[in-house]
């Protein structure tokens, strides 16, 4: 079933990339650093790596995972064409691949999110279906908030489209596609969070 929703995530999102105008490929997005390029390179790379390239990459930036995934998703939005970035998306819905230690939780979570940095930033209308958003806001765990340098202290999040909250204290609200960002140390841009402290994750 989770198989079923990776799949139609990754086409559903080729689809919205295949629609963008040239200015909108080449927008910034919610990774900090990256543009759309970028992060399409990026989610699309374990389809094109080999366990071994991986691991020699890995090597080459010294063991820090960060730096490798900078460094070839820069690389690879740079060398493959929109076209090549796409299909790899499209025509690998159904691939296995899964995040060390995730399984497909992590796979749909993965998609989900990179997913979101763009639609969000393009300001796109694309709501992430609620079956998905369940599956991924279920998984989530303080050491995945903390992976991401998130600080939630005396905030909690409440979807307002999802029976779904996270943390204790003052009430931060939204669409839960919203706080899911917010949990990966996003900021959002402005108008998408309610409460006290929405400031503290709103783009100046």
């Amino acid at each position: 079933m989770i198989q079923d929703m990776i799949a139609a995530e990754r086409r559903e999102l080729a689809a919205v990339l295949g629609d963008l105008t040239p200015a909108g490929w080449g927008s910034a997005t919610l990774c900090a650093g990256w543009r759309v390029p970028e992060v399409v390179a990026h989610m699309t790379m374990p389809f094109r790596f080999s366990t071994g390239r991986f691991v020699r990459e890995m090597v080459k930036s010294g063991g820090r995972f960060h730096r490798m995934a900078d460094r070839l998703a820069r690389q690879e939005a740079a060398s493959l064409s929109r076209e090549t970035l796409v299909a790899s998306l499209r025509d690998n819905a159904d691939h296995p691949w899964q995040p060390p230690g995730g399984g497909p939780e992590g796979a749909l979570s993965h998609d989900v999110i990179h997913g979101l940095d763009i639609t969000t930033a393009l300001g796109l209308d694309r709501r992430v279906p609620r079956e998905r958003l369940e599956v991924v806001l279920g998984g989530v765990k303080p050491k995945q908030v903390k992976y991401f340098g998130t600080d939630l202290t005396g905030v909690c999040l409440r979807a307002d489209d999802l029976d779904w909250s996270y943390g204790t204290g003052t009430v931060l609200t939204g669409l839960a596609q919203d706080l899911l960002l917010v949990l990966c140390n996003r900021r959002l841009p402005a108008g998408r969070l309610r409460g006290e402290p929405s400031a503290r994750f709103t783009t100046v």
